[in-house]
């Protein structure tokens, strides 16, 4: 990767019109689209590297990047949980650029038009689902359009959205036996309605993960791998860890930063802007002196700004797996033939993009109501081609699993400092299960996969459950399913809320995402949602980057 512009950006010039730090989903997002403008000056500041790693842009890559702590995963880990009998949550987050869109499971979802139009309920203006709407449709190009017009997706922007291109024979079965229990077909779950059963469209171009650099940073080609993309005013800084924000009364005015091992200070004429999502944002308003007065005087913090919400209101989707053993290496698993076949599908992958290493692994899924009256979907399962959990399943073999998670969880947690130095990981403390309706929802999702898993088009082919097999075929167990749940069950990777979107004594940032109190600083990435979702939380962060440069663009005039 070419990044010798990008590096040599401070010596050139240490003052910029824009600094946006963090180069996540957002964050790529924003910078992208305010380098449009020729007049403007960019700086985006990522603390991790570059993306341009076999690990990354080859989809089944996510498995050795996620597990384990590296310089491309943050890998936190949360205090330990009542809820989870006092375990700590692993808690993967993207460090480098594109974030977490260069580690997550690539699937496109945008959550229900509900979700939205409850933000604008909430005093959110400008923020309900046909005013989000035309930034989903302005980010993606999807294929399936093939240059027609779509009034829900869009077929030109710079997020490829696409079809797996070789959908594992499980992934398949799976979507027929949540039919043949009862679930809807759905081939578009971001289309008119959300609930049913399919294959996941996938953030991926020719077999080849698309992250939020690869949309809004390179080149606009999956073989150009320079950065900008003819964004001569855009400098992209990796290696760059944003110490604190810097400001004269209440106007921010700076970042400094430490890269090389050296401090520097990096000005912005115009506006600053935080994309460092939902652990990290609230983390460096509190570094820099804007959170709740105690807690800054914990640190010795020079306090700029009293506001009590930084930090508060972490939401995340907790989730459960089932798991099925079943030797076949259709599947992936750490034995000799699995191994064997890997190795014979990179080869296949590197001559024609499909196979196996094109998979994203959590290949299908299904949105359900677990019960009748609901009118939305309440609960989320996506179909893993692996047997995954937070325990160690590799040295079973093959297998299969499905992830249940409740779509808007209750159970309200915070992110606070550990240290008033960046460079240490921040106090994560989601407080899942607090709220008693979710487990409910878990105990109902557990249900709904087991009857998937005894319907024929599974059923057929044998195998056995890991963990869940005490249970035998009953489920109605409800307190054998709670502990279950409550020793097995760990996050699905959505935490948001943590820099919340508002107008009550408790926002952090306004509709227009600017941070209350202070002047010059916007927060622009998932920490602003009020609410989680019903999904997957990349194309929403995406679209809250496309949003914010607009916001920031509409100021100026």
């Amino acid at each position: 990767m070419n990044t010798k512009a990008s590096q040599g950006a401070t010596s050139a010039a240490a003052e910029f019109d824009y600094i946006v730090i963090g180069a996540g989903s957002a964050g790529c997002a924003v910078a992208g689209r305010l380098a449009e403008d020729s007049n403007a000056t960019v700086a985006l500041l990522e603390a991790g590297p570059h993306d341009h790693h076999f690990s990354i842009w080859a989809p089944v890559g996510l498995a050795a990047v996620v597990p384990k702590a590296g310089p491309r995963n943050y890998a936190y880990y949360t205090e330990p949980q009542p809820g989870l009998n006092g375990r700590r949550s692993y808690q993967p987050r993207g460090r480098g650029l594109g974030g977490s869109s260069s580690i997550n499971g690539m699937v496109y979802i945008r959550g229900h038009r509900r979700d939205y139009d409850d933000w604008a309920a909430l005093g959110c203006r400008g923020w309900g689902f046909d005013d989000v709407l035309p930034y989903f449709r302005r980010s993606e190009r999807n294929p399936r359009l093939a240059g027609q017009a779509h009034p829900l997706h869009g077929n030109d922007g710079p997020l490829h959205v696409s079809d797996l291109r070789s959908p594992n024979p499980f992934a398949q079965r799976f979507v027929q036996a949540a039919i043949q229990a009862g679930l809807p077909p759905n081939d578009d779950f971001n289309g008119h309605s959300q609930e049913g059963v399919g294959l996941f469209q996938v953030t991926q171009y020719n077999g080849e993960r698309w992250n939020a650099a690869r949309a809004y940073l390179h080149g606009g080609n999956a073989a150009d791998t320079a950065l900008n993309g003819g964004r001569h005013g855009l400098a992209v800084l990796t290696d760059t860890q944003a110490l604190r924000i810097l400001f004269e009364g209440k106007r921010a005015i700076g970042v400094e930063v430490v890269r090389g091992g050296t401090v520097q200070v990096l000005r912005a004429r115009r506006e600053i802007v935080v994309s460092g999502g939902a652990f990290n944002s609230p983390q460096l308003l509190l570094a820099s002196g804007i959170g709740p007065a105690a807690q800054l005087r914990g640190f010795g913090i020079g306090m700029v700004h009293d506001l009590p919400g930084v930090g508060e209101n972490l939401q995340d989707h907790l989730d459960i797996i089932v798991n099925k053993q079943l030797q076949t290496p259709e599947l992936f698993g750490k034995t000799a033939r699995g191994m064997l076949r890997l190795a014979r599908e990179v080869m296949r992958y590197r001559r024609t993009r499909t196979g196996m290493v094109s998979s994203n692994v959590a290949e299908a899924g299904a949105f359900l109501r677990t019960r009748p009256e609901l009118e939305i979907p309440d609960v989320q399962l996506h179909f893993a081609v692996a047997l995954l959990g937070n325990r160690n399943l590799g040295n079973l073999g093959h297998g299969y699993s499905c992830h249940a998670c409740v779509l808007r969880p209750k159970s309200r947690g915070h992110v606070r400092l550990r240290s008033a130095d960046m460079r240490e990981t921040p106090l994560i403390d989601p407080r899942f299960l607090s709220a008693e309706e979710d487990m409910a929802g878990m105990v109902e999702g557990v249900r709904a996969i087991r009857r998937i898993f005894a319907q024929p088009a599974l059923a057929q082919h044998g195998g056995r459950e890991v963990l869940t097999d005490a249970f035998g075929h009953d489920s109605s167990n409800e307190a054998a399913i709670r502990d279950f749940v409550r020793d097995h069950a760990d996050t699905v990777y959505h935490p948001v809320g943590t820099c919340k979107m508002g107008v009550d004594e408790m926002a952090v940032v306004d509709p227009e995402l600017r941070v209350r109190g202070v002047e010059g600083l916007r927060v622009a990435d998932a920490s602003i949602m009020p609410t989680l979702i019903g999904g997957n939380t990349n194309a929403p962060a995406i679209m809250i980057g496309e949003k914010a440069a607009d916001l920031i663009k509409a100021s100026l005039r």
